[in-house]
This record gives C-alpha cells, sequence and structure tokens, in this order.
C-alpha cells in the first residue's frame, strides 16, 4: 500500500461530497484540514513597535534564564 499527500482547496458545500467520493473509490480517507491562521495587522504592528523599543539591557542571556524562571 502507497501513502499519497494531496491538497485539494475545497468549498465548504462541496466537501462532504468529495470525502465521500473518495471513500467509495479509495477505501479508507484521512482527512487534515488545515487552518489558515491570519494575524492582523494591528497585532503585528504591536510586535513591531515592540522589536524596534527592545534595549540590550532588556534581554536576558540564555544561561541566566533558567535561574529565573521558576517551575
Amino acid at each position: 500500500m502507497k501513502q499519497v499527500n494531496i491538497t485539494i482547496n475545497v468549498t465548504d458545500n462541496k466537501f462532504d461530497k468529495l470525502v465521500a467520493f473518495l471513500t467509495k473509490h479509495f477505501g479508507e480517507v484521512t482527512v487534515n484540514e488545515a487552518e489558515d491562521i491570519e494575524v492582523p495587522e494591528w497585532q503585528k504592528k504591536i510586535v513591531f513597535d515592540r522589536i524596534k523599543k527592545a534595549k540590550e539591557e532588556d534581554f536576558i542571556p540564555l544561561s541566566e534564564l533558567d535561574d529565573r524562571i521558576k517551575l
């Protein structure tokens, strides 16, 4: 048996029909739905502003990080 990974963009109203077709003709079908996560522009702006305003003294060396984190 071979495994084939294919990306198919399909409208919501045709999704069930596509899965039914694939199952009928190919047997077991596994569906992994991808979620498009879009970062809003306002959030990107906040992050870029924080990066621009960051000062060297605001950073923590990796060697000191374990000592500062309390688990």
